[in-house]
């Protein structure tokens, strides 16, 4: 009885999740495990970095930055195992958790199922390693498999005296500080972590929570003046609605330039940024230009003047020949579009400063607007263009993009709200979907990342436009004072579109 009750349970739930593919008549695929966020068996991970997409050094009692919350929601006639949470008024409902305290708390040196004996003492290896376990012990294997929504946070002071960040992904000496900000030897250091696990509270409301603050001597119990912090709450009532995911992200003298983001990431293989095999949500990677994104925002605190808020912020990897990245940090490069909407950043790319420019606009009719064309090209439509540091063919002027910052070059498309990007539903003026304008978008992010510039080696055959990470958050450049920046993420979707005839 009891193994036909668990079948029964599971096959409703897989029921929900291949409904939650229709929205009123329209019948859609979904690139993602969770369409919308609607699956009550929430599936939400945390990863945290330092300057250069590595680990470096672990927290002080935290384990690797790595941490999974991972959950069916079951009746507990059904099911006795694993973690157990009682609805407070004494509902039969209980989620069954598969990420333990003990899962989450490994650090290097401490073994774990499937953990390689070249990455047992190293931090880097370990915490990626720990990933593919942690997405394990979450996946879902059905229709195909996915592991969990992404939380990532990343620190951006870099010491550059510590030898530990690649420079176009060459091995290179400590050098003399300079524009990066660090307070010194340990400003690379990971955060501390505080995990509260989804339980059930009173009418059916499910909660959990990740925060901490990179200050480690701090007690945020205390209070956070002076000090980092940051913060992803999440809340669902069962069987109604998207989880809602709470953000909050607090800089500070000594950490001013923090990243916080909720990503989308492929399930195998690299996401962008890393030269590790990530675990994620894109069970079926995306491809340009038959995708759209459909999400709720509700941006409560902008973070102050230096806040790239991204709307949405697409990462993925190719060779400047137009290869796949194959893991070869010297040849691959990270590419990045992102949509900024904070209406206090300006536009660096103008018809005196090209070099911040792409060297053309495509028009959504496919018609190439050089940079050099000041009547015609959309300079306030771009923040910022820099070419990856590796490129041998570059049309000057040029700025090439910080070399530090990933495991190795890197290409970068920062776009502002612009009315040429009305065919594609993104912002088209300052404010649009900023503090006090929430709004469900529809971004035909596939269509406006087919038709940006990306630079190729002349003659190579045109890369696939593969998307392996999409994600919306903030980061906060360099701040001059401690700024905070809250939001609501929501009805998170990846969506195939039929390719035009």
């Amino acid at each position: 009885m009891e193994l036909l009750l668990h079948v029964l349970f599971s096959w409703v739930t897989v029921s929900v999740i291949i409904a939650s593919g229709a929205r009123g008549d329209e019948q859609y695929i979904s690139a993602v495990g969770d369409p919308g966020m609607r699956r009550d068996g929430l599936r939400v991970a945390f990863e945290a970095w330092n300057f250069c997409n590595e680990v470096g050094e672990e927290a002080p009692g935290m384990g690797s930055p790595r941490a999974a919350d991972c959950f069916d929601l079951s009746s507990k006639h059904v099911y006795y195992h694993g973690r157990k949470h009682k609805n407070e008024q004494g509902s039969s409902l209980e989620l069954r958790h598969k990420v333990s305290e003990a899962d989450n708390e490994l650090g290097v040196g401490k073994p774990f199922t499937g953990l390689s004996p070249g990455a047992a003492n190293d931090v880097d290896l370990y915490a990626a390693e720990k990933e593919k376990y942690l997405g394990s012990l979450c996946q879902v294997d059905t229709p195909r498999p996915w592991q969990f929504w992404m939380i990532m946070l990343k620190n951006g002071n870099y010491d550059t005296q510590s030898g530990l960040c690649p420079e176009n992904g060459k091995k290179v000496p400590p050098f003399n500080p300079g524009r990066f900000p660090c307070f010194g030897k340990g400003c690379m250091n990971q955060p501390i972590l505080y995990h509260q696990y989804t339980h059930l509270l009173g009418g059916g409301t499910m909660r959990g929570s990740f925060n901490g603050t990179y200050d480690l001597d701090s007690d945020i119990s205390a209070g956070l003046d002076g000090i980092s912090f940051y913060e992803v709450v999440w809340k669902k009532k069962v069987g109604a609605g998207s989880w809602v995911f709470n953000h909050k992200l607090k800089t500070s003298k000594k950490y001013p330039w923090l990243m916080l983001y909720l990503r989308a990431d492929a399930t195998k293989g690299f996401s962008g940024g890393y030269h590790y095999s990530t675990r994620g949500m894109l069970k079926t990677l995306p491809e340009s230009p038959n995708f759209k994104v459909r999400l709720t925002l509700d941006i409560k605190k902008g973070g102050g003047p230096k806040s790239q808020f991204y709307l949405i912020d697409m990462g993925s990897c190719w060779k400047n020949n137009g290869d796949p990245c194959d893991g070869d940090v010297l040849t691959d490069v990270t590419r990045y579009s992102e949509m900024i909407i904070n209406p206090e950043t300006p536009a660096w790319c103008s018809s005196t400063s090209i070099g911040n420019c792409p060297p053309y606009h495509i028009t959504p009719d496919n018609k190439k607007i050089s940079r050099n064309d000041t009547v015609h090209f959309p300079y306030g439509a771009y923040h910022y263009y820099c070419a990856p540091g590796n490129a041998q063919h570059l049309e000057q002027p040029v700025s090439t993009c910080d070399p530090y910052s990933n495991p190795q070059a890197q290409e970068i498309v920062q776009l502002l709200p612009h009315p040429i990007w009305t065919e594609y539903g993104y912002p088209i003026k300052q404010g649009d979907g900023w503090v006090g304008d929430a709004r469900t978008w529809e971004l035909d992010v596939g269509g406006l990342s087919s038709r940006l510039y990306f630079y190729q080696d002349p003659g190579s055959r045109p890369a696939r436009r593969i998307w392996t990470s999409l994600d919306v958050g903030t980061e906060i450049f360099v701040s001059d004072k401690d700024e905070i920046a809250e939001w609501t993420l929501s009805d998170f979707d990846v969506i195939y579109t039929p390719p035009s005839s």
